[in-house]
């Protein structure tokens, strides 16, 4: 444990020196291959989901995982009145799904893609994924423009036998050499 206080958001305040430009920074940062997500919500009737390569892995004592989520989606504010939230890592075989997530289809619509359950919170839980999970929100940080989510994860079903679809240089891609 820190010996010190730690403020409870991330203030960020203005570089030293002049940044990259969008393009720039959209450019350096495609070279990174990203495992493809959905995160999901749900509040009584309404479900809501978003793809997202935003998500990393940040504790095991407890389980945590970290998404990042825009600060003005209806997902956030889902997420914070639920205090929880869902995860799917996506299989090489369900592009159709990260594209539907990602806006290609009507947000009343994407949930009839891919096979459904639901965990027992209540929050989706997409069938088929290389790794489902459901998490209780342990912590937030606002960024400005963002919110960092640290998810503890409750519920977790694993498919070994699935390899994840990545996103790398603006376009979906497979693991090569995956049994």
């Amino acid at each position: 444990m820190a010996d010190f206080e730690l403020p409870d958001t991330m203030k960020l305040h203005p570089p030293r020196r002049p940044v990259v430009s969008n393009v720039e920074f959209r450019a350096a940062m495609s070279a990174m291959a990203s495992t493809v997500s959905l995160v999901t919500a749900r509040r009584g009737e309404e479900r809501i989901g978003r793809t997202v390569t935003s998500m990393l892995s940040l504790s095991i004592n407890p389980p945590t995982i970290l998404i990042s989520i825009d600060i003005m989606s209806r997902l956030a504010d889902l997420i914070t009145k639920t205090g929880g939230f869902s995860l799917a890592m996506l299989a090489d075989d369900q592009a159709d799904i990260a594209d539907a997530f990602a806006g290609q289809v009507a947000p009343e619509d994407r949930f009839n893609l891919g096979s459904w359950s639901q965990w027992p919170s209540g929050h989706p839980m997409l069938l088929g994924a290389v790794t489902a999970l459901d998490c209780d929100m342990i912590g937030s940080i606002e960024t400005g423009t963002h919110v960092l989510f640290a998810g503890a994860i409750i519920e977790a079903e694993t498919t070994t036998s699935r390899a994840p679809l990545l996103w790398q240089r603006h376009q979906y891609r497979g693991v090569s050499g995956v049994d």
